[in-house]
């Protein structure tokens, strides 16, 4: 007799697909903060040494800032506050800003996220760290070069890219070469690997414990 497919709980799923989402950003966020530091610096001038050197130099120097921000004037104080300003200087156009910069990394990114995921079938604690964390890798592989795009696009100052992505696109290529848009590259690697295991591990966890809390959700 053939087994019986096992049923899906939508309530199940989204638990545990949050429980994952802290996991990554726990491991992760320090570095994406670095990732998005690297990508918008501005070109240096010529004689001149780049703001950051590399990874390790960003990290160092962003700690040290945030160090010395915590005492003094900061232009948001939160989360909430953040989106009001947004959305009182510009509206909800603001609050959307870089939409479609961000499908154009999540969609193909996502894709590839998940194939590689489902390429191993033994979901043993080891194989979900190790396929979320090659996961992890080939995801960013295919999202970095829209994701350097879409963090130069969101902190531009108003208007200073009217056509949008594509003239993003063309400033970099022509002000700082095709590897521009591979900015951050060592961040987003070093990242990737532990953080997206650990949302897989705590995704599976997560589900094993409410299937033993609640075998009949």
């Amino acid at each position: 007799m053939a087994d019986e497919p096992k049923t899906i709980s939508p309530l199940k799923n989204f638990v545990a697909g949050g429980f994952g989402g802290v996991c990554l950003v726990f491991v992760g966020h320090p570095l994406d903060t670095v990732k998005v530091r690297l990508q918008t610096q501005p070109p240096s001038l010529p004689g001149q040494p780049p703001m950051y050197s590399g990874t390790i130099d960003c990290f160092r120097k962003t700690l040290i800032r945030e160090i010395q921000a915590s005492s003094g004037e900061t232009k948001y104080t939160g989360t909430l506050d953040c989106a009001k300003k947004i959305y009182q200087e510009f509206g909800i156009r603001g609050i959307y800003k870089g939409t479609v910069l961000t499908l154009m990394r999540d969609v193909p990114a996502s894709g590839m996220f998940f194939m590689t995921y489902e390429c191993v079938s033994e979901l043993s604690a080891p194989r979900i760290l190790v396929a979320g964390g090659i996961a992890g890798i080939f995801n960013w592989a295919v999202a970095i070069p829209p994701d350097v795009l879409k963090s130069r696009f969101q902190t531009a100052p108003p208007g200073k890219y009217p056509n949008g992505f594509r003239d993003v696109l063309r400033e970099l290529i022509r002000d700082e070469g095709i590897t521009s848009l591979y900015k951050g590259f060592n961040a987003v690697m070093i990242r990737a690997f532990p953080a997206n295991a650990a949302c897989f591990l705590g995704f599976e966890v997560a589900m094993k414990f409410l299937n033993w809390v609640t075998p009949n959700l």
